[in-house]
């Protein structure tokens, strides 16, 4: 049992296919433990119906991610703006104060962005296998696609969002707009 995580009293239950254990998580405990490692996920469970997982900051964020699952997101403290792309792939801003809670569709380009003090619980629908996540970038200046990044999240663990990040900083290509010349800038994570 992870200490940081899990209140003592965690459930164990008698499932149709064997137990399981239903985690009852220490949500300020998480929220400490990321703000004092620097870490910006923790990951509460994954099994094969579900993905649970609390983010700290996302202020950099810049990109849209398309993911094959719902998300259920949850402001545990601060207020999110979550920037979406509607049927016309026009960028609109969703505001979810603290104590409030959204659901969002599969498919849906969004980018939550949210201050470093800031945290969310993320539930979603654990990916099926051959489920591709992506990653879309746009320019600054005319707003045509730059790069898309595409990955297979089986793990939340190894941080998809962070590897993203890392190829598109990573290369002046990726960022230059081949429609205005705009090279976008990269971002510190």
């Amino acid at each position: 049992m992870n200490p940081v995580i899990q209140k003592s009293d965690m459930l164990a239950v008698k499932a149709f296919d064997g137990m399981f254990v239903m985690p009852n998580v220490d949500l300020a405990g998480v929220m400490e433990h990321l703000t004092r490692t620097g870490k910006r996920t923790h990951q509460l469970w994954l099994n094969d119906e579900s993905l649970a997982f609390i983010a700290r900051g996302r202020e950099y964020r810049n990109e849209f991610h398309l993911n094959p699952s719902y998300e259920i997101q949850y402001s545990l403290k601060g207020d999110l703006e979550l920037h979406y792309r509607d049927a016309e792939n026009k960028e609109k801003i969703a505001l979810v104060p603290e104590g409030s809670c959204l659901f969002q569709p599969p498919m849906v380009p969004h980018s939550p962005r949210f201050s470093p003090e800031s945290f969310q619980l993320v539930i979603e629908r654990a990916r099926k296998p051959g489920e591709i996540d992506k990653f879309h970038w746009y320019c600054d200046s005319c707003d045509a696609l730059l790069h898309v990044e595409t990955y297979t999240v089986d793990d939340y663990k190894a941080d998809p969002v962070s590897r993203a990040y890392a190829r598109f900083n990573g290369s002046a290509e990726f960022r230059t707009c081949k429609t205005c010349g705009t090279v976008k800038a990269a971002v510190k994570l």
